[in-house]
């Protein structure tokens, strides 16, 4: 007799999803009543969306950490320039950098959106911060953003001296879909050998095009941010052809790990990807992966955003810090 397969028999039913924070909650209040002043992204036009995608964020990236200084620059890669942000901290105590890709499902979102995450992350670990607006989605289809994002790090080991950082202390990461991407380029270099990256930080990644997970059905349906429809959405601007839902550069549990630099991933508790990142975290501990993960309760996805309310968003980055310094 056939056994069931577990992704479809997940005991679902009646399940409750797990208290959130009152802090976060508040930032999840907040988002949700900037966002109703506007139409559903997928409604509009992709650069309107994105515009509102971008007003819904600016309150958040409001205030925070002052830097010594920022520059923008654009860098060469094989589908043309992008534009890259460098942060520097007024006290550098980290001689080496720290490489961040924004999510936004491929589609939304930018360095201007996450500005405040990659301050806080200059100014706590005192570090240099580069962000890059990477090719979106669907002008620019998988896998260019990741061949983008490839390309960058190769300028930017090839010209380290002239940004102010030590190439052999690289840090490479993201969240969500830039979590994705930050993996991605981890796994290439890891096939080139040796890598020069350092170490990944995974902040609530999408890791796996399975849409049928318990973590998805408890928590997709729009009240904490993510929903599934939008992730469906995403989708669907970002992979143009049925073998890309199954890639193991896009479903990356099915991606050989073995060998890949150290990873430290922010996980959580209230969020549709909750499960794919619980997976991920055994997978690499099956694979030999140095791995460390925390599960933050309470929280949901894009938390580290409400920094600015939220105290367990300041715990995470602190955590964080605190592996940057432990594989310096």
């Amino acid at each position: 007799m056939n056994q069931p397969d577990p992704a479809f028999a997940a005991p679902t039913q009646g399940a409750k999803p797990a208290p959130l924070d009152p802090q976060v909650q508040l930032f999840v209040q907040r988002m949700a009543a900037d966002a109703s002043k506007f139409p559903r992204r997928d409604t509009v036009s992709i650069a309107e969306g994105r515009d509102i995608a971008e007003k819904v964020r600016a309150p958040w990236t409001a205030g925070g950490p002052v830097m010594a200084r920022t520059t923008e620059r654009q860098v060469p890669t094989r589908h043309g320039e992008v534009m890259i942000r460098t942060y520097y901290p007024k006290e550098q105590r980290m001689p080496g950098a720290f490489f961040y890709i924004h999510g936004g499902g491929f589609v939304l979102f930018s360095v201007d959106t996450h500005d405040r995450l990659m301050r806080e992350y200059a100014e706590r670990a005192g570090i240099v911060v580069i962000g890059i607006n990477y090719t979106r989605a669907p002008d620019a289809k998988f896998p260019q953003p990741i061949e983008e994002c490839i390309d960058t790090v190769d300028w930017l080991i090839a010209h380290a001296g002239e940004i102010g950082f030590d190439k052999d202390q690289f840090f490479i990461g993201g969240d969500s879909a830039g979590g994705n991407l930050s993996l991605c380029t981890a796994l290439h270099f890891r096939d080139l050998g040796p890598s020069p990256i350092r170490g990944m930080v995974l902040n609530y990644t999408g890791f796996s095009t399975d849409l049928y997970q318990d973590s998805v059905v408890r928590y997709g349906a729009g009240d904490y941010g993510l929903s599934l429809h939008m992730m469906v959405w995403f989708y669907r601007n970002y992979l143009g052809r049925k073998e890309d839902y199954t890639d193991p550069r896009m479903n990356l549990l099915d991606a050989d790990l073995r060998g890949i630099p150290p990873a430290f991933l922010v996980i959580t508790e209230c969020d549709p990807l909750y499960d794919g990142n619980i997976d991920m975290v055994a997978k690499m501990k099956a694979e030999g992966v140095d791995v460390q993960s925390k599960v933050y309760k309470g929280t949901v996805h894009s938390f580290l955003e409400a920094v600015s309310v939220a105290d367990v968003a300041g715990v995470a980055f602190d955590d964080t810090v605190r592996w940057f310094h432990q594989h310096a």
